[in-house]
């Protein structure tokens, strides 16, 4: 819990240096958002390659690696002297951001297996907190008038040796045992049908939260003429309800099993999407806001449980898949929304999210295991994830 704590935190600082980035480069918002590009472009061309070799190395190694070349990386993109080089500082930054943060989540399913303990929703949480924290530093830096590329710099070095000290002390399961079954489906052959069932799942719920990253702010201006100060609180609600939910998650998952809590929370979801189609007031919108984070919440950590649980090969090699649909439903859901909202209004651009929320609810099923944890004696008990 505490390395998906520091895991983000050097990310965060970056978060609120965009700004600056932009006016030191002169950039305009049409090539901002193509240099920002470059983060999820990193990200999606290396996922292929990472399951794999997570899977040879082990998730220990993969962490302690991963943030050597993640800190360095996401120093870079403060220094950028141009549009170029800042599309590649951010593709670099992406593709060391994938390759720790899936060492992370197949360590956090090791540790489930073997000790039968129950921690991804709570891990997940800890790096909600983690973006958050790491923003507010960012922001103090800022205020205090360090610039970006030295502020960023100074968070990763600083950040560096505590999360290796951290990583440390988590135990070395070593490179993934194989089953019989892995051992015949390539890490490089498509997905399984059960895989894609979970991807299903997953598509819906990180469509919905690039949406609220991405719109909630303009939904708030556009449809109550929300002042700036006021406009970014939609998405501070939905974040606060997404790191509550998480931290719940891991003992109403114990209790209720993951294919339950998930029904029940994707219900959650398209309840306040749909408060935020009829609210007549921004305190009523704020209030869908947050039930839709506490309904996407518990989503993407039950996700990544279910397909390392898969036995068709090895358990990075489908987290590794899983990360990357789940990271182009969070791609396309935002550009969807605003060529609807272009066209008519950002209310209805948002009720695009209903029928996404209604696949992940059919799919909810996919989410049962297929193999018992380790030392779990729930293990064999239906639904219990």
């Amino acid at each position: 819990m505490l390395i998906f704590f520091m895991q983000p935190i050097a990310f965060g600082s970056w978060l609120p240096r965009i700004p600056d980035v932009q006016n030191a480069l002169s950039l305009g918002p049409a090539t901002l958002a193509i240099a920002l590009l470059g983060l999820p472009c990193g990200t999606l061309l290396t996922l292929p390659f990472a399951g794999p070799l997570v899977g040879r190395i082990g998730a220990k190694s993969a962490i302690v690696y991963g943030f050597m070349l993640y800190c360095i990386a996401i120093s870079l993109p403060g220094f950028a002297m141009s549009l170029p080089v800042l599309f590649v500082a951010l593709m670099l930054a992406g593709s060391s951001i994938s390759f720790v943060e899936l060492g992370l989540n197949v360590m956090a399913d090791r540790v489930e297996k073997e000790t039968g303990s129950v921690i991804m929703s709570t891990s997940h949480g800890c790096w909600s907190l983690g973006i958050m924290a790491g923003s507010v530093i960012g922001s103090l830096l800022a205020g205090a008038g360090v610039e970006a590329r030295w502020a960023i710099m100074g968070v990763s070095i600083v950040s560096l040796p505590i999360a290796l000290l951290i990583a440390g002390q988590l135990h070395d399961y070593g490179p993934e045992q194989h089953v019989a079954a892995a051992e015949q489906r390539s890490a490089w052959s498509p997905p399984s049908w059960a895989l894609l069932g979970i991807g299903a799942f997953v598509f819906g719920i990180t469509i919905t939260e690039g949406a609220m990253a991405d719109w909630s702010a303009v939904f708030l201006r556009n449809a109550f003429s929300a002042p700036p100060a006021e406009a970014g609180i939609g998405y501070s609600v939905f974040a606060f309800l997404v790191a509550t939910g998480r931290f719940g998650g891991d003992s109403l998952r114990k209790r209720f099993g993951g294919v339950t809590l998930a029904r029940a929370f994707g219900l959650l979801a398209l309840v306040g999407v749909g408060i935020l189609l009829v609210a007549p007031t921004t305190m009523i919108a704020l209030i869908g806001f947050g039930i839709v984070g506490l309904g996407v919440s518990v989503g993407f950590p039950l996700a990544v449980t279910a397909a390392a649980s898969l036995t068709d090969r090895a358990s990075s090699g489908n987290v590794a898949i899983l990360s990357f649909i789940a990271l182009v439903g969070f791609l396309v859901g935002p550009p969807v929304i605003g060529f609807i909202a272009e066209h008519v209004a950002i209310r209805i651009g948002l009720a695009a999210l209903l029928p996404v929320l209604a696949l992940s609810l059919v799919t909810t099923g996919r989410l049962v295991p297929s193999r018992p944890q380790i030392a779990d004696p729930q293990a064999n008990v239906p639904g219990v994830l």
